[in-house]
């Protein structure tokens, strides 16, 4: 059994959402404030704070207070964790689809020359 990665289990839970998916693509362009990161959605702002706050809880994004403005900034370090693990699984599964091509070839073949 795997040993258990719970960073990588609360960044893909907060990248499940569609509206922090579309925050952290905004912030992806550089820092905003929590107010034009909160501007294209319609809900409340106390609502989209309960977004922002799972993305800052799983290290995605971290927030500076300047005065009275809150600004946000993205962190590279989950989504590359996210990443390295896609990876290998996309390379565990390409390996496995060849060894099974490599196979039914193989079968086809036997077919063939019987």
């Amino acid at each position: 059994m795997v040993a258990p990665q719970p960073a990588l289990d609360d960044t893909f839970r907060a990248l499940s959402d569609p509206t922090r998916r579309a925050v952290v693509q905004a912030l992806g362009r550089g820092p905003a404030s929590v107010s034009e990161l909160a501007k294209p959605f319609e809900m409340a702002l106390p609502s989209f704070l309960q977004h922002l706050k799972v993305l800052e809880d799983c290290g995605l994004v971290a927030t500076r207070k300047t005065g009275r403005v809150r600004t946000c900034t993205l962190r590279a370090e989950p989504l590359a964790a996210a990443e390295h693990w896609l990876e290998a699984q996309r390379s565990l599964w390409t390996r496995r689809l060849d060894q099974l091509d490599r196979l039914v070839l193989q079968l086809k073949d036997q077919e063939d020359n019987r």
